[in-house]
């Protein structure tokens, strides 16, 4: 069935993708103080639960990883049941959490990253940010690049198995 887009209030379509749900790619800058516009989409999608936080920290890739506040408290949870008689869970969960900053956007939109995360990260300047579904990434640029070109190249046949997981 189609219909005319004009005939539907722009928040029907908002409403079409759920809370704390990022999708796309924005290319962004740093200002001179380390903070980097967070793109009106996600605002947008951001729930009011968060109160207008995200938690930053180390991603698993050279990117830092901005979680919506209720997304980190899922990871919390997550982290918790994970024994500390176990060495290399506690490494886990420290490399994790040392990093873990609470960043509050400001009126503009706008998330501090800690010196320590740019510095691991390599930001300097322009940055990627791209939606995870429930998080969201933060890359330099030619980091990004040089990890796609390192990439081995995927399996069809493991992206199908994959896909067939979540039911696409």
């Amino acid at each position: 069935m189609w219909v005319k887009v004009g005939n539907y209030p722009r928040s029907f379509f908002e409403n079409m993708i759920s809370e704390n749900t990022f999708t796309g790619e924005f290319l962004y800058s740093l200002d001179d103080k380390g903070r980097v516009n967070i793109p009106a989409k996600f605002r947008s999608s951001l729930s009011p639960d968060n109160d207008s936080t995200f938690v930053t920290t180390k991603g698993m890739d050279s990117c830092i990883v901005a979680y919506p506040s209720s997304e980190w408290r899922k990871v919390e949870d997550g982290l918790r049941k994970l024994s500390s008689a176990s060495r290399i869970y506690r490494s886990f969960v420290r490399s994790t959490v040392r990093y873990a900053t609470p960043a509050k956007m400001d009126k503009q939109g706008r998330i501090q990253i800690s010196p320590a995360l740019r510095d691991f990260a390599g930001l300097d300047g322009d940055v990627v940010i791209i939606g995870m579904v429930n998080k969201i990434e933060i890359w330099d640029p030619v980091k990004l690049k040089e990890m796609e070109v390192e990439m081995p190249e995927t399996d069809q046949e493991e992206f199908e198995n994959l896909a067939d997981k979540i039911i696409l």
